[in-house]
């Protein structure tokens, strides 16, 4: 039987169990705003996380948007994606701040997955996946353990402090964060595009 959906950029899936919040030593850290991409061109139906796709009409009106809505941040940093570091160097420009770009903040790579519709995907190649959802990877891409690991270390090594950093990510990024941090359902909240979440994100302990 078939489990909940889980959503990341472009993909829609099922699961069985959750995977588990990592384990982690705290200390101090810092408040994290997660900003998703706006909409891309072309996207709907389509399993797309590290294709870079276009921008979608409206991104004008989304950056006036997010001018008026976001605090005043420290930071901010950018998947390298067009989607994501056209919206942060919108943003920068405004507010004359510079961006810093992390490959570590890319969505999930689904290797030959990419760019095809999720209903042409064979059905044993999500089945397998599903078997092993932490760790498998028929598409020959990156595994969600890979994203996790990588996304965490990537929000481990900014500092902030009470004045957020601004991360300018993808959805599966977001959903790894918040799982990140404990929430047993943090790999099915959708965020939509165009849209933030602020979180406090503690440093790991030395």
């Amino acid at each position: 039987m078939l489990g909940r959906k889980l959503r990341l950029d472009g993909c829609t899936l099922t699961r069985e169990a959750e995977m588990s919040a990592r384990t982690r030593n705290w200390s101090i850290g810092m408040s994290l705003i997660l900003l998703r991409h706006t909409r891309p061109e072309g996207a709907d139906g389509i399993c797309y996380g590290r294709s870079d796709l276009p921008l979608a009409e409206g991104f004008e009106a989304e950056v006036a948007r997010l001018l008026a809505e976001l605090p005043q941040v420290v930071r901010i940093v950018t998947s390298p994606l067009s989607r994501c570091r056209l919206l942060a160097e919108a943003i920068g420009a405004r507010r004359n701040q510079r961006i810093e770009s992390d490959p570590r903040l890319l969505e999930m790579d689904f290797g030959e997955w990419e760019n095809r519709s999720w209903s042409d995907i064979p059905r044993a190649q999500i089945d397998a996946w599903m078997q092993d959802f932490d760790h498998a990877k028929p598409h020959g891409g990156e595994s969600v353990f890979d994203l996790a690991q990588r996304t965490h270390a990537a929000f481990d090594a900014l500092s902030g402090g009470a004045v957020p950093v601004l991360a300018v990510t993808h959805s599966g990024v977001i959903r790894s964060a918040l799982a990140g941090l404990g929430d047993p359902q943090g790999w099915h909240v959708n965020t939509d595009f165009g849209n933030w979440r602020q979180v406090d994100w503690p440093a790991r302990a030395v």
